[in-house]
């Protein structure tokens, strides 16, 4: 029980940003790239790499957090969770590609801190970094064509 518990608490928090109120129609109506996906794959990609991202923390948690660690994951979840709210509330895309930017960059970061402690468990992160790849692609690309 102590064991799910301690899971939970490193899972749920990456849902924080779920809780605001996202503008659906504000991404319909922006004009968008080609590639851009329809808005029902961001609900279904999110949960996943959250899933994978909290075992890593918590597999990460048996070993023990380094300082490093530690900052690069604090500053990943703040930067993560901060593009629902300035990319879909405020509606300001600039904030929000700047927000994306800096996941990705803060994710490299958390992977190279995460294979320093557990080369395996950093596998985990390796989706969570594609998706902030193309999530980053996506923003620049809604940037510039709006």
């Amino acid at each position: 029980m102590k064991k799910i518990f301690k899971f939970l608490l490193f899972l749920l928090p990456w849902f924080l940003s779920s809780l605001f109120m996202r503008n659906v129609n504000f991404y319909k109506s922006l004009n968008l790239p080609f590639f851009a996906p329809p808005p029902i794959l961001f609900a279904i990609v999110w949960p996943i790499l959250y899933l994978l991202i909290a075992i890593s923390i918590y597999k990460i948690s048996k070993i023990g957090f380094s300082k490093e660690y530690k900052y690069f994951l604090i500053a990943n979840y703040i930067f993560n969770q901060s593009f629902t709210f300035l990319f879909f509330n405020l509606k300001s895309i600039i904030l929000g590609t700047l927000s994306s930017i800096l996941s990705l960059i803060t994710a490299i970061f958390l992977f190279l801190e995460t294979k320093k402690s557990n080369k395996k468990t950093s596998y985990l992160l390796i989706p969570y970094l594609i998706w902030l790849i193309f999530a980053s692609i996506l923003s620049i690309s809604i940037l510039f064509l709006n």
